[in-house]
């Protein structure tokens, strides 16, 4: 079987209801959808999805169409790590991180959609599972709810069945974050996992502060509570709290979370397939993360449950409130059944 052809198609919408985290406004829904068509009739899909800036899914689709496609065509699409090899190797003048790796991940889960068809499994069974169902928890808790509409979305994601939430911090003084935290925490019970994400916008000071806060709030992690690429920082967090430091969405490739886990810096790792590169790097990752002893929590959902149903480690997938038609069976989100990266 070879690859014949990369097709490469983009939207960019105004999304309906932005939302707001402690560093920006999410107001885009924009997506790049990659098609790999094989000699066989075969082909395998992805979407890579962009929360903010018109222009992105486009500057990606550029990238894909002229630097990464070329370089594939005939190529065998079930050598998937050979490819990714030869795309980083392919990238690494320009920079693989960023875009590069959005493209490469966009084949990386393309490829894996496409084996997962041509022999009409669904993925997960393809990487080994450990398990049939995901844990779940809603991330629902954004900084544009007032405490009434943090309240409501929180209790309708204990409704339809989520073991816990999380909310987003960092948005204003330490008191309204404590104030909103107890609202949260009022509405989903004493026993439910509740998780504050200050999406990267701290210091180390004020990190720690308010780290030590929400440990007394009994808040499950911290998430990305420094900037992402400060493992120093992160390393001098984790050994002065009690609250693990949740992390990694925005570290690119596997390099990015090796010193990181290594030293002790993350105690919930959590890559994100666009960043990371893909299904392949993500499992790996979460298999090193478990040769240390780390849990994996996905960032995001999606594609990510096949990864998540294969590792020994993985404790969560994350999830906005369920679409139609999906139910959750004991807090956990069922494996899908189609072949290749199908959802649900």
């Amino acid at each position: 079987m070879k690859i014949t052809a990369v097709t490469v198609e983009v939207t960019s919408e105004p999304k309906a209801h932005p939302v707001r985290d402690a560093i920006q406004l999410l107001d885009r829904n924009g997506v790049t959808t990659v098609r790999i068509d094989t000699d066989e009739g075969v082909s395998g899909e992805s979407t890579t999805y962009f929360g903010r800036v018109e222009s992105s899914p486009a500057v990606l689709a550029k990238i894909v169409t002229d630097q990464l496609a070329p370089a594939i065509i005939g190529e065998d699409p079930t050598v998937i790590r050979g490819i990714r090899q030869q795309l980083q190797t392919l990238t690494d003048y320009q920079g693989t991180a960023g875009l590069s790796s959005y493209g490469i991940s966009a084949i990386d889960q393309a490829l894996w959609d496409l084996l997962g068809k041509s022999l009409g499994v669904p993925v997960w069974k393809l990487l080994g599972a450990q398990r049939i169902a995901i844990p779940s928890y809603a991330m629902v808790g954004w900084l544009e709810l007032d405490v009434a509409g943090l309240e409501r979305v929180s209790a309708q994601a204990m409704e339809q069945g989520f073991r816990g939430v999380k909310m987003k911090v960092g948005g204003g003084p330490l008191t309204v974050d404590v104030q909103r935290i107890k609202a949260v925490r009022n509405v989903i019970g004493p026993d439910a996992p509740l998780m504050v994400d200050a999406n990267q916008a701290f210091g180390y000071a004020e990190a720690l502060r308010r780290g030590r806060v929400y440990e007394e709030l009994d808040c499950r992690w911290f998430e990305e509570p420094l900037p992402a690429g400060d493992t120093e920082g992160h390393v001098r967090l984790a050994e002065k709290l009690d609250i693990p430091i949740a992390t990694g969405e925005n570290r690119y490739g596997q390099a990015a979370f090796r010193d990181l886990i290594a030293r002790g810096g993350v105690g919930v790792v959590q890559p994100d397939l666009r960043r990371a590169g893909g299904v392949t790097d993500c499992l790996e990752i979460g298999l090193m993360a478990a040769g240390f002893g780390v849990p994996y929590a996905s960032h995001g959902g999606g594609a990510h449950i096949h990864v998540l149903a294969a590792l020994p480690n993985t404790i969560y997938v994350e999830s906005g409130l369920l679409p139609a038609g999906v139910q959750l069976v004991d807090g956990c989100y069922p494996l899908p059944t189609g072949p290749g990266l199908s959802s649900w």
